[in-house]
């Protein structure tokens, strides 16, 4: 037990080294893109080129494997209100592959204070500083605009990692309200197993084995109003669950 833990730490820490090496590289492509490419197309081919391949980079080195179940429930042409649930680290990579579609992260604000990891965040990310009201007003703004440029939105609705037992913490309404507004459909991922091979408990202890990303139907929100919003989030959990339960 003490040797397996051991080796887990070993191996999380080479993963780290993995990672920020990696990070410079993949800064070194994303800045002739955000400098040369115009602002609106920008997105689509730093998430097609770099985000997507440095996710599967990142999986490689870590010895992860990734199974992608109902991925036909998407349509490659639609733009949504992407929501997922938020276990460990390494989701965000398995969101990034997940996903065909070009998508841009609501993230928390402090995060672009990180050298070179900031200013990815700030140029294909939407910060948001959760506890000021003007600030959340604005990344609903911004989301809003990101849906209409056709870059779909990503938001984890726990708000942070889930450190508990339970399957998911309680949901805010931000990704549901959004939704409603755009009138766009929302696309629901449930994220198997990551936890246990990097649990948020010892972000550290890393270990080797297999991710399921399940793709629930997407829910239509086509004449939802705003006093749909606790159905609609109702509905969605319902979904999440029931993969969890089959886990």
């Amino acid at each position: 037990m003490v040797f397996k833990k051991i080796a887990r730490n070993l191996f999380g820490i080479w993963a780290l080294i993995v990672f920020l090496v990696s990070l410079i590289v993949a800064f070194i492509c994303y800045v002739p893109i955000f400098l040369i490419v115009d602002k609106k197309k920008a997105p689509f081919i730093a998430h097609k080129y770099v985000s997507r391949n440095w996710a599967k980079f990142l999986f490689i080195m870590f010895g992860v494997r990734l199974k992608i179940v109902n991925r036909d429930f998407l349509d490659d042409n639609q733009v949504y209100v992407f929501i997922s649930n938020h276990r460990s680290q390494l989701d965000i990579p398995a969101y990034a592959i997940s996903a065909k579609h070009t998508i841009r992260f609501l993230a928390k604000a402090e995060l672009t204070k990180i050298p070179l990891l900031g200013f990815i965040i700030k140029k294909l990310y939407i910060p948001v500083n959760r506890g000021d009201k003007e600030a959340r007003a604005r990344s609903m703004q911004n989301m809003m605009q990101s849906l209409r440029d056709g870059v779909s939105v990503f938001i984890c609705p726990e708000g942070t990692r889930n450190k508990t037992i339970e399957h998911l913490l309680p949901f805010r309404d931000g990704a549901f309200r959004l939704a409603i507004q755009s009138q766009l459909p929302i696309a629901i991922l449930v994220i198997k197993n990551s936890d246990k091979l990097l649990s948020p408990l010892h972000p550290i202890a890393l270990s080797p084995g297999k991710i399921v990303c399940e793709w629930c139907k997407p829910i239509p929100t086509v004449g939802m109003i705003e006093n749909d919003i606790e159905r609609l989030k109702e509905l969605t959990v319902k979904q999440m669950v029931t993969v969890l339960d089959n886990a």
